[in-house]
This record gives C-alpha cells, sequence and structure tokens, in this order.
C-alpha cells in the first residue's frame, strides 16, 4: 500500500489539468485477455497487454468494475468495494497492474458504482433488519395503503426499472420494499444519510492510497433522487425520476461535498460522472472548476438520438447526419467556455460505431473507423477508445437469444416477446444495439478464440477475428490502428487540437462533415465525408485550403473539391 498522497508530491505525479491533454483507453476486464484458461478476461491479462496500450499511445486506462460482485449486471453490483472479484484476480494482482502501468507512464482510473450496491453488500444484508443502525441506509418503503405486502401492485408506486418492470422489490424478511432502479439485485443507496456517503468517501480514499489517479462515476447525477421519488410517481416538476433523467436537487452539493472529502481536485484526479438523461446546463455546473465538483460527465444525448422518443428502447429511427453533427456541436458550444466535454461514440454500454454510425461492410469498415475517430478526437475535450475500437471492430452476427449474455438484452427480449413485437424486430433491435457487441472478446490474433482465451470463451467471439484483430493492425502502417496512434500523437504535439474553439460548418449537409478549431494564430479544418459514396466540396462555403498543410488523412483521393466516400482529412489553414 502506498501513503496517501497530499499536496505538491501528488501535483508532481499529475500536474494541474493533465487530463485535458489525454486520451483514455476503456478496458472491460472479463472481455480483454484471459490468462488463467476459464474463458474469462482478468486483471493479469490486462497487464500482459500493456505495452500494446502503451504503443497505441494512450494515457489512462479506466477499467471497468472488477470489485466483489455476484454478477448479476457484470460487476455493476458490487457486494465489497474494497476487494477484487475472485473472477478477475487479486488485489494484489490489481496492484500489480496499477503499478506496471505508471511504470509506462500509463495512468488507472476505476469505475465507481456507488449509487447503488448489491443485494449481496453486507450493508444491504445488516438493512434489512428494521431494527438495525443501517436501515436508513437503503430507501425502505412500506406498500401501498390498503395493499398487501407482496401481492401484485402493493408496491409504493408504479415507478420501472431499467432492466426489470418495476423498481421496486419485496423483502419477507424485512416486511417492506426496497428501490433498485436497474434491477432488483442492485438496490438504490440511500445518499440523504451522511454516514452512507462519509463510507463512500473512505472507501475512495483507501483507492487513491493504492495509487489510482481518479475515478470514472457510474449514473452519478442519480445519487440524488428527486422529490417524490420513493413516493409521488412524479416530482411537483414533472421530472420522472428513472435511471434515464431527473436528478435529485443535492447532487451538485454531494459532488462538492465528494470532491472535497476525497481531495479530488487537490490530488488531481481525473474524474468524469456518467449523467443519463443530463442537459448542457448539468454539465456546465458539474464541470465549472469554480464550483469544485467533477472534470467532464458523460452525455448520452448522441447515443440515444435513434430512438424513438417515449416509446419502447426496441423502437429505433435512423439517424440523419445532421442530427448527430448538432448535437454534438451543441455541447461542444454550451462547454466552450466554462467545463469540459467528454468525447466518446463506444463503450460497454454501446454497439459497435463502426456499425452503427458508420459502415461496417467490407468495402467501408476501415476508412468509416478512420473517419469516425477522426471526427471524435479533433473535436474539443477528452476523447475515450473503447477495447478493440482502435481495430474498427463490428457488432457480431448473432442470429438467436441464446447468443446473448446482457441481462438488458435478455430482458428487453421477454418483455417485447410478451408484448406480441414480432420476433424479427426484436431481433433487429438486438443485432443493432445490444450491449453484448461491445464484450464480444478482444480481437488479438488470428488464432483459435482470437487469442483471448485457450477455452470457450464466455461469450462468442465475433467470427471476422481472422481478419480483424491486433496482430495484423500492428504491422499495417494504413491500419485503424495506425491511424488513432496518429490522433493520439497530434492530441499530444498540438495545443490547438487540446484547446481550440471549435466552430461547425455546413450543418445541414447530410454527408459532410466540417469544422474547424482554432487557437490564436492556428487554424485547423476538419473534413470528412461520412458517407459511402463520394462527396462534392462545397468550396464558396468553406476556407480556402487548396494549398493548406495536410496533418493527417485517410485515403486520399487526390482531388482537393471531392472526397472519397468515408474519406477525412484534417489540414492547417495558412493564417497569414
Amino acid at each position: 500500500m502506498t501513503d496517501h498522497l497530499l499536496g505538491e508530491e501528488a501535483r508532481v505525479l499529475r500536474p494541474d489539468g493533465w487530463w485535458r491533454s489525454a486520451v483514455v483507453y476503456q478496458i472491460y476486464p472479463r472481455s480483454f485477455q484471459d490468462s488463467d484458461g476459464d474463458g474469462i478476461g482478468d486483471i493479469p491479462g490486462i497487464t500482459s497487454r500493456l505495452d500494446y496500450l502503451a504503443e497505441l499511445g494512450v494515457d489512462v486506462i479506466w477499467l471497468s468494475p472488477v470489485y466483489r460482485s455476484p454478477q448479476c449486471d457484470n460487476g455493476y453490483d458490487i457486494s465489497d468495494y474494497r476487494d477484487v472479484d475472485p473472477l478477475f484476480g487479486t488485489l494484489a494482482d490489481l496492484e500489480t497492474l496499477i503499478a506496471a502501468a505508471h511504470e509506462r507512464g500509463i495512468r488507472l482510473v476505476m469505475d465507481l458504482v456507488v449509487n447503488h450496491t448489491s443485494d449481496e453488500h453486507p450493508w444491504f444484508i445488516e438493512s434489512r433488519d428494521p431494527a438495525s443502525p443501517k436501515r436508513d441506509w437503503y430507501f425502505w418503503r412500506p406498500a401501498r395503503p390498503g395493499a398487501e405486502p407482496g401481492a401484485a401492485g402493493s408496491e409504493p408506486n408504479d415507478r420501472p426499472a431499467a432492466f426489470a418492470p418495476s423498481a421496486w422489490t419485496y423483502d419477507p424478511v424485512s416486511g417492506e420494499y426496497y428501490p433498485g432502479i436497474f434491477s432488483p439485485g442492485q438496490p438504490d443507496l440511500n445518499w440523504e444519510n451522511p454516514e452512507v456517503r462519509q463510507a463512500v468517501y473512505a472507501m475512495m480514499r483507501w483507492w487513491v492510497d493504492r495509487g489510482v489517479d481518479g475515478f470514472r462515476m457510474d449514473v452519478i447525477n442519480l445519487i440524488s433522487k428527486p422529490i417524490g421519488f420513493t413516493t409521488d410517481a412524479l416530482d411537483p416538476s414533472g421530472v420522472e425520476p428513472t435511471y434515464e433523467g431527473g436528478s435529485g436537487p443535492r447532487l451538485d452539493e454531494f459532488l462538492a461535498e465528494m470532491n472535497r472529502e476525497v481531495g479530488l481536485d487537490d490530488l488531481n484526479l481525473l474524474t468524469v460522472g456518467e449523467m443519463p438523461g443530463s442537459t448542457v446546463e448539468t454539465a456546465i455546473r458539474a464541470t465549472d472548476p469554480g464550483r469544485h465538483e467533477l472534470n467532464m460527465v458523460f452525455t448520452f444525448e448522441h447515443v440515444m438520438l435513434d430512438r424513438v422518443p417515449g416509446g419502447q428502447r426496441w423502437d429505433l429511427v435512423d439517424l440523419p447526419l445532421p442530427v448527430l453533427k448538432n448535437n454534438l456541436a451543441h455541447w461542444q458550444l454550451g462547454l466552450a467556455d466554462v467545463g469540459w466535454n467528454s468525447l466518446y461514440f463506444d463503450n460497454h454500454d454501446q454497439a459497435r460505431a463502426v456499425s452503427r454510425f458508420g459502415d461496417d461492410s467490407p468495402e467501408h469498415r476501415v476508412a468509416s473507423a478512420k473517419t469516425l475517430a477522426t471526427v471524435l478526437h479533433l473535436h474539443k475535450g477528452t476523447p475515450y477508445v473503447y477495447q478493440g475500437e482502435e481495430l474498427g471492430m463490428t457488432n457480431a452476427p448473432f442470429t438467436t437469444i441464446e447468443q446473448y449474455r446482457d441481462i438488458s438484452a435478455l430482458n428487453v427480449h421477454a418483455a417485447a416477446t410478451a408484448l406480441g413485437v414480432p420476433a424479427e424486430r426484436v431481433m433487429h433491435f438486438l443485432t443493432t444495439r445490444s450491449r453484448d457487441h461491445a464484450r464480444t472478446p478482444m480481437q488479438w490474433d488470428a488464432t483459435d478464440t482470437a487469442g483471448f482465451t485457450t477455452t470457450t470463451p464466455w461469450i462468442d467471439v465475433n467470427p471476422n477475428y481472422p481478419t480483424i484483430n491486433a496482430a495484423a493492425a500492428s504491422e499495417d502502417a494504413d491500419s485503424v490502428f495506425a491511424h488513432f496512434q496518429k490522433l493520439i500523437a497530434l492530441r499530444h504535439d498540438h495545443a490547438v487540437v487540446r484547446e481550440g474553439r471549435f466552430e461547425l460548418l455546413l450543418p445541414e449537409h447530410d454527408r459532410l462533415w466540417a469544422f474547424t478549431r482554432t487557437l490564436d494564430d492556428e487554424r485547423l479544418l476538419v473534413l470528412a465525408n461520412c458517407s459511402s459514396r463520394p462527396a462534392e466540396l462545397p468550396l464558396e462555403d468553406l476556407p480556402d485550403h487548396v494549398d493548406a498543410e495536410l496533418l493527417l488523412g485517410t485515403h486520399l483521393n487526390g482531388r482537393p473539391d471531392s472526397l472519397a466516400p468515408w474519406e477525412s482529412r484534417i489540414l492547417r489553414l495558412d493564417q497569414s
């Protein structure tokens, strides 16, 4: 165990604002690398692949949960915050990983899941006793008036859960209900209780003592529940307090207290809050440096644009390019002067970006993966790379529900089929949007199981691994991997990429994504054809770039007045 880092000592290791120039790489441990032949990725497996991450050039690892857990939601249901689940290794393995990453100049951020615990956490088990001092650490409520406890329709209110029909679960031991807005195995903590908050802060300080460099905070905006969360169906403002948004009035207070009690700013730790349903205004408050809350947040707006507003999860709509690029521009402009953006297309909760926003056909996969990366990394903010994104990994061609593992996918399938939704419609949703597509094993090489394991993996490997894998990409100077290396180097080397002002051009063009980044007398022009057919450039509506310096391009067609399918260019304009 290391000594707690304070003051100037911490600042030497983590300078002010270091995360503004960093690129973060997310690892989903069970799918990254198996070291012991049980078909599940683990911490020693991650350590064995650190040289690969160093070669890519990333600055930070975000490690998805490895805590002790019953795994009802793949580790986001934690039963012990201060230990590692044997599925992934030991606490000593994790300390070895942290030290080995630091030796390579790579920092490590832990996933912090404190909106809820597992129903197997000792805190919750103790709270089931109505006389327990921890009774108020969770929300225990009686059946609605006049109803028989445990009977259908007796829940305190009609609030749904993310992965279940009701947020409420009846506990016969207690004779009352508790809410879990994700699933019955994930009971919500009562952050109104100061003892809960202090227990969480002590746990965070414990991890900082072990050398972690920050926290990605799972659904952190939900720790403050809206008025009426456990009673009325709606609070007086009409905001529905579900997992998709509607945080309560004490969020900023709790985040500022956390920052102060843990020393998040004092120690220059990276903090990013996942905030489903958040707005630009929420993000400005949370990331305003003067308020001392978080460094950045994960917005969900751009990854919800292809869902029917107010519809079921399987109700999808087409996503025109102007809608997507204008949404990201809205966040760029909104946080231009106060706050900071996180940048992502891919993560463990999203389908693969090249299949969702690009073209994953053999003809266009490489070019579209590069172009999507160009567009994202040249926005202002901290980019997040999800494992395999740097290879252009695609959605898996699953054809049956038996191939899926995610609790969300299984519950959506069950709910939709129970309602009589046609099977092909349900499977189309899963084929295009299931979280399992992000969770298929990392494709390391062309050997059996893609080099991920020596046995049957916990979820099927994507069958395209013989052609899409890290070994092949590392040897190919024109690969998606090589393009990511160049984008990361650009961010490190050019202040304009990190700090330049963003301006969207051609906002209504249905194929071209164009914008500028400007810092002092340096100006970059980013041009991207986000379609699978050639696109003429409206030169009259763009800055003069005929003689501009090309900093990075994909497959150049040699014509300054057009872009080939999925071609992108980063140009330095002449400012004389």
